[in-house]
């Protein structure tokens, strides 16, 4: 069973910076897009960041301009540069590999990130 795993969560002042990475155990044959999600307290989960094979990028609408996703999809690896944080970014941050042929979804554990003062 292929894992994702995430790293680099914490606590961050406003204003500041962090850095997410995810690896996967195996390489995932026909990855079509690895991106982040993110999920707070009494939120459903939502897109982050994603990025495809092509190296073609989408963001959440509140964190563009402020974070960078960037990664290897022939290798499973995906990171996310968090600049400018805000309170509102406090949520469990998920990695996420989509492969095609057959479809389906993997799932890391997440990883804390917490905004604070």
């Amino acid at each position: 069973q292929v894992q994702l795993v995430e790293s680099g969560g914490g606590l961050v002042q406003p204003g500041g910076s962090l850095r997410l990475s995810c690896v996967a155990s195996a390489i995932i044959l026909r990855t079509n897009t690895m991106g982040w999600y993110r999920q707070a307290p009494g939120n459903e989960r939502e897109l982050v960041a994603v990025i495809s094979g092509s190296g073609a990028t989408s963001y959440g609408d509140s964190v563009k301009g402020r974070f960078t996703i960037s990664g290897d999809i022939d290798k499973n690896t995906v990171s996310l540069q968090m600049d400018n944080v805000e309170p509102e970014d406090t949520a469990v941050y998920y990695c996420n590999v989509y492969s095609r042929f057959p479809s389906r979804s993997y799932w890391g554990k997440g990883t804390l990130v917490t905004v604070s003062s």
